[in-house]
């Protein structure tokens, strides 16, 4: 199967994360069969993709006319075969237990052509747990939307050793048509990216309060006003490159890392960067190479972004 022949796909779910999915892959042009078990919660379904459609042409994202287009390509059933039998990609968003999205992946292995590609939505189950249940490991994977499904633009793709590259390449190109920015999970782990560092930042939020560090009110002022806009901006490896440097880091993390986490073992990766001289915009290179003017440009999306922050804080009042 090309990218060109991928027409229609199938939703299995259409809660908050699965209604999401289903009206971004719309908005985009393809066919979108969204599948439930009741009629009351296909319906809810869809009044939530129209409230999110009026969302985003109050919002200026998209216009009346592409809304109301997108609301014919969707169609809703609560059979799963008459849903993906002839569907060439499928993207299960059942609630997050194993056990019921096996199931369901057995479900489709059985009802989908050959060709059909089966993602799943987990935020923590590897992909190789819903492989093993089909006769097509190699074209399942996982894709793994962020909330609000219908308008974050990061999706994590995560693969196993069977999964093929062609499959991964077709999803890639399907989750960019729809105006998605998918990244790669370069291992099978238990939670990706975006989970991990959420979780290990509400560890530590958490633990202040617990210990009587900060206030939680505190906390998220620094949360909106301080680090995040830049991390927005620039990520967190590209934001110390440019606007600190690894020397700088490597400094203060041997003086905080104990007390957050006397096990955490990322001082070691820090110090080496250091003796390779490798800090950052500073020397030319980090992680990432730099040159004056990827710099400069850095340096600018970051200030940006706290410029937009203040511009919502006075608006807000």
């Amino acid at each position: 199967m090309e990218f060109e022949d991928v027409k229609t796909m199938a939703v299995i779910g259409a809660g908050n994360i699965g209604h999401g999915i289903a009206l971004g892959l719309a908005l985009a042009g393809y066919q979108v069969r969204l599948n439930s078990t009741t009629e009351a919660s296909l319906q809810e379904g869809i009044d939530s993709i129209k409230a999110d459609l009026d969302r985003l042409v109050g919002f200026g994202f998209t216009e009346p006319g592409r809304a109301e287009q997108a609301l014919t390509k969707i169609s809703t059933t609560t059979s799963l075969e008459e849903a993906s039998s002839d569907s060439d990609v499928v993207i299960e968003a059942v609630y997050e237990n194993l056990e019921l999205k096996q199931q369901v992946f057995r479900d489709l292995d059985a009802f989908c052509p050959e060709r059909t590609i089966l993602a799943s939505s987990t935020s923590t189950i590897i992909p190789s747990r819903f492989a093993e249940v089909t006769q097509r490991p190699d074209r399942v994977l996982v894709a793994h939307y962020t909330g609000p499904s219908y308008l974050s633009p990061l999706v994590e793709v995560v693969r196993t050793e069977q999964t093929s590259d062609e499959t991964v390449d077709m999803v890639f190109q399907a989750l960019t048509k729809v105006g998605k920015k998918p990244v790669m999970i370069q291992k099978e782990v238990p939670g990706f990216i975006a989970i991990r560092l959420e979780v290990a930042l509400m560890r530590e939020a958490l633990s202040m309060v617990q210990r009587g560090i900060a206030s939680p009110e505190d906390i998220d002022t620094v949360l909106k006003t301080g680090h995040p806009p830049g991390w927005v901006a620039a990520g967190i490896f590209e934001r110390v490159e440019v606007g600190i440097g690894w020397d700088l880091i490597n400094n203060a993390i041997k003086r905080v890392l104990p007390d957050i986490d006397s096990s955490m073992d990322v001082i070691n990766l820090i110090q080496e960067k250091v003796d390779k001289g490798e800090v950052g915009a500073k020397t030319g290179k980090g992680f990432y190479d730099w040159t004056p003017e990827s710099a400069e440009a850095t340096r600018r999306k970051m200030a940006n972004a706290f410029i937009e922050i203040e511009k919502w804080s006075q608006d807000s009042g």
